[in-house]
């Protein structure tokens, strides 16, 4: 065996031991929350049943027959789709018209607006909100996330409508396609692994958002990252409950990261190639 044999297997085994390590790191805590979540208080403190338990779906039956559960994963459905829908509403024109008239200006604006954290806005949002007597509506949760999903969905975008031929559009022109109906019949079906990416991210944040949903929401409108404060008092902690709650809350992502993972990494790679 030559020496750059060897050198090629010990790269191997050592990208397979890092891979394994990451794998551990990312899922171990998933796992004790799974595991946890059809544990007892008692067993899940005791710090010598980590795996010798009995499983039962206590706590699952008590998240949604004592708290409302599907009450508040009836809002997030509403907030996420709402948010999504209009962020490519609003979008997926905005980013075609910034691809075809090169406004870098606007881009740079776009990236601003994607890299600032959230927290920024939170204040004016409130400020402005209130004033509105908008708190506690889906609108105003609507409204913040799409802040944050309308600039992402615009920047995955942008490189997909910059790659498009302009001189397809040119002959749908002289065919006596309108400018609308070109971009809704023949550039967006072109650029749906784009699409299909953006909206899926653009849904995940709204899903896990809870930053605005603390300050914006109110019992009308309270989403699942919020719900989980229902399992945390000032003297004690329900961490069995806790726990199928956030499997419950982890549960639609993780569908979607998995079912999904393809068009996403096809996605965005596609428009890092193309951009």
């Amino acid at each position: 065996m030559n020496t750059a044999t060897k050198t090629h297997i010990g790269l191997r085994m050592y990208y397979a031991m890092l891979t394994l390590l990451l794998i551990a790191v990312f899922s171990i805590p998933f796992l004790w929350m799974l595991s946890a979540s059809f544990k007892t208080q008692v067993e899940i403190l005791a710090s010598n049943r980590w795996l010798a338990f009995s499983a039962g779906f206590d706590n699952y039956l008590m998240v949604f027959r004592d708290y409302n559960f599907l009450g508040f994963i009836q809002n997030s459905l509403i907030v996420a789709i709402a948010s999504t829908l209009g962020a490519l509403a609003l979008g997926l024109p905005a980013a075609y018209a910034i691809a075809r008239h090169r406004m870098n200006y606007f881009s740079l604006t776009i990236l601003t607006a994607k890299i600032l954290p959230g927290i920024t806005y939170l204040v004016p949002w409130y400020i402005l909100f209130n004033k509105l007597h908008l708190v506690d509506t889906y609108a105003a949760l609507v409204l913040s996330h799409m802040v944050i999903g309308l600039p992402f969905i615009m920047w995955v975008m942008i490189p997909f409508f910059e790659s498009f031929p302009a001189e397809v559009e040119e002959s749908s022109w002289m065919d006596g396609c309108s400018k609308i109906g070109t971009f809704a019949r023949i550039v967006l079906p072109v650029s749906a692994p784009g699409i299909v990416t953006s909206s899926l991210l653009a849904f995940i944040f709204s899903w896990n958002n809870f930053m605005f949903s603390l300050i914006l929401s109110g019992e009308k409108t309270k989403p699942l990252p919020l719900a989980v404060f229902n399992f945390i008092s000032g003297t004690s902690i329900e961490w069995g409950a806790l726990m199928a709650a956030a499997c419950i809350i982890t549960l639609p992502v993780l569908i979607i990261s998995l079912t999904m993972q393809k068009y996403i990494v096809s996605g965005l790679s596609a428009g890092a190639v193309k951009g």
